[in-house]
Formats: structure tokens, C-alpha cells, sequence
């Protein structure tokens, strides 16, 4: 059931209820301030829903792609790393359960015949990462920037469809407001209203439930529609990185066997040394 006011509320605000020129134009006043205001919430949505296709926007999406994909290699990296580190420390733990006298002919020993093997396999599955994600990021902003193009011709087909409502409601404003003024004016805005002012008032007053009905109808879609194009749009940036992401462990997998094949000839190489200068 359709929510009801109060009878009074009507009879206070709706022009076609009015008894004298000073009540009507005030009347008349508020629902030009009220078409306004509709029409400016309209447009603020327009331009909200415009925002994210603007060139700044674009390229912060680009660059939150690059940073994103950095971070990640970054991360695998760190770890690679770290396990180059792990299998290192295993080799010195042994070195020092000998209770050797002399760790600068170790680490001497150990830097010429060891540490390089360990050093180029790192470099080498750093650059197949570089590469690889690089490859992946260059793809994923191709993918990207394609459907955030065929999105914005959407969106401003709406814009272009939805702008001339907008620009309705502030037209009738100024006519509401150009029939106040009238009414002020006539007779002083005082007295009864003559009977030509009475029915342009009543025609600008349906017009005005018409107009006002639509636009604050469009109003709630398009906020529906902008909330719909903001989730697209973060929907295509994280399938960018996924893309991305799917590459890299991709390209992980792919290195893993061998790596840890060289992490194994490290240690062994290294815990040989041990045993050769212990």
C-alpha cells in the first residue's frame, strides 16, 4: 500500500490548493527548488558515472596493474632468495658443528665455489619472471584497457540518453520560477489569484509531478547503474591481475624442479667443502 502524508501537507504546498498570490508563489518557489535539486543530483550521478573513463583514471588503473605485478615479482623473488639463503645457512650450520677455527677460508672458499652457482641460477629465474610477467602485465593492460573502452561507449550513450533529463528539470525550474515572480507581482502579491494565473498554475504544477516523478525515477536507476559500473570496472582490473598472477605461478612451476636441483647441488657442493677443509 502506497505510503500517504498527512492531509495538511498538501494543502500547505501544492500550488493548485492556494488561495491567495503570496501562497502561491511561494508555492510555486518550492517546487523550483525542488526540480533543481533533482536536476542537479542527476547531473553529480553523470558526472560520478563519467569519473572513472577520464585519461587520470585510466592511467592510475594502468599503473595499479604495474604496481600490482611488481609487488608480485618482487614477492617471488624474495622468496627465491630466501631459499638460496636457507640451503647457505645448512652448509655454514654443519661448517660450525666442526668446531673449525677459521671462517674467513670457509666463506673465502665457499664465495668462489659455491656462492656463483647459487648467484646465476637466481639471476636466471629472475630474469624468466621479468620476462614472463612482463609478457602477462602487457596482455592483461591490452584486455583491460579493451573492455574498459567498450564500457565507456556504453556509459556515455547513457549519459548522452540521460543529460537532456537533467536540463528538462532545470527548464521547468526557470518556468515555475518566472511564474512566481508573475504572481509577486501581480496586484503586489496580494489578494486572490486571477483565474488565467490559476490554471498556468495548475498546468506547471501537473507538468511538475510528471517531470519530477521521471527524473527522480532516472535518478535511482542511474545510481543502480553507476554502482554496477564501478563493480565492472573493478571486476576487469582484478581479472587483469589474475591473468597476471595465473603467468607468473605458471612460470614458477615451470622453473621450480630445476631450481631446486641447483639449491640441492649448492648444499652438496657446500657441505663437501665442509668436509674437504674442517
Amino acid at each position: 500500500m502506497p505510503h500517504e502524508f498527512p492531509a495538511w501537507v498538501g494543502e500547505l504546498t501544492d500550488p493548485r490548493r492556494a488561495t491567495t498570490l503570496e501562497e502561491l508563489a511561494d508555492r510555486l518557489t518550492g517546487l523550483a527548488e525542488h526540480a533543481i535539486d533533482v536536476s542537479k543530483r542527476l547531473q553529480a550521478l553523470l558526472t560520478e558515472l563519467n569519473a572513472p573513463f577520464q585519461r587520470d583514471a585510466l592511467y592510475e588503473r594502468v599503473e595499479r596493474l604495474d604496481a600490482r605485478a611488481a609487488e608480485a615479482v618482487d614477492e617471488v623473488s624474495g622468496e627465491i632468495s630466501a631459499s638460496g639463503r636457507q640451503r647457505l645457512d645448512r652448509v655454514w650450520a654443519a661448517w660450525r658443528e666442526r668446531d673449525a677455527d677459521s671462517d674467513e677460508e670457509f666463506r673465502k672458499r665457499l664465495d668462489a665455489d659455491v656462492v656463483p652457482l647459487l648467484s646465476r641460477q637466481q639471476r636466471a629465474v629472475g630474469d624468466q619472471l621479468k620476462d614472463r610477467t612482463a609478457a602477462a602485465v602487457s596482455a592483461a593492460k591490452t584486455t583491460l584497457l579493451a573492455r574498459v573502452e567498450e564500457l565507456a561507449v556504453s556509459v556515455t550513450e547513457l549519459i548522452h540518453e540521460i543529460l537532456p533529463l537533467g536540463h528538462e528539470g532545470l527548464t521547468l525550474a526557470g518556468r515555475i520560477s518566472t511564474l512566481s515572480g508573475r504572481a509577486r507581482r501581480t496586484t503586489g502579491g496580494y489578494g486572490p489569484i486571477p483565474g488565467d494565473l490559476s490554471e498556468e498554475a495548475a498546468a506547471v504544477s501537473a507538468e511538475y509531478d510528471e517531470a519530477i516523478a521521471r527524473l527522480e525515477l532516472e535518478w535511482a536507476a542511474l545510481g543502480a547503474r553507476t554502482a554496477t559500473v564501478k563493480s565492472a570496472l573493478r571486476a576487469v582490473e582484478e581479472t587483469a591481475f589474475s591473468e597476471v598472477a595465473t603467468a607468473l605461478t605458471r612460470c614458477v612451476e615451470e622453473f621450480a624442479g630445476a631450481h631446486v636441483s641447483v639449491l640441492d647441488e649448492v648444499e652438496e657442493r657446500g657441505l663437501a667443502l665442509v668436509d674437504a677443509l674442517a
